[in-house]
């Protein structure tokens, strides 16, 4: 398997109301085989990590959590398809909920970033 999010920058292009991550969060990508891992920050989110694995060639599932601004611990469960566009960039579809606080849902789309 290909380490395609390896060393990936992402920025947030949509979230949904419910979401804390924004155009100003940053996700730097580490990829080893199947296992995946990020760090996060920007925004209202000081800093937060992701671990996941790679589900099949072009989707993954991971845990994260956060610290925000008002220095509240947020966790959740997301299930990522990861598409190329025309471009060659990469775009991660998100389907995440929350585990803490309200346990709403909510869908993100990211972005690869130079």
């Amino acid at each position: 398997m290909a380490n395609i999010l390896n060393n990936k920058k992402f920025i947030n292009a949509e979230n949904t109301a419910n979401g804390e991550v924004s155009g100003e969060t940053v996700f730097n990508y580490k990829q080893d085989g199947k296992q995946i891992e990020a760090v996060y920050s920007g925004g209202i989110i000081k800093k937060g990590h992701l671990i996941g694995v790679m589900t099949g060639d072009n989707t993954f599932t991971m845990f994260y959590h956060h610290v925000n601004l008002n220095d509240d611990i947020r966790a959740g469960q997301c299930h990522s398809t990861i598409l190329t566009e025309q471009n060659g960039k990469l775009k991660l579809i998100e389907s995440w909920q929350w585990l803490n606080g309200d346990c709403s849902k909510g869908q993100s789309i990211l972005i690869e970033h130079a």
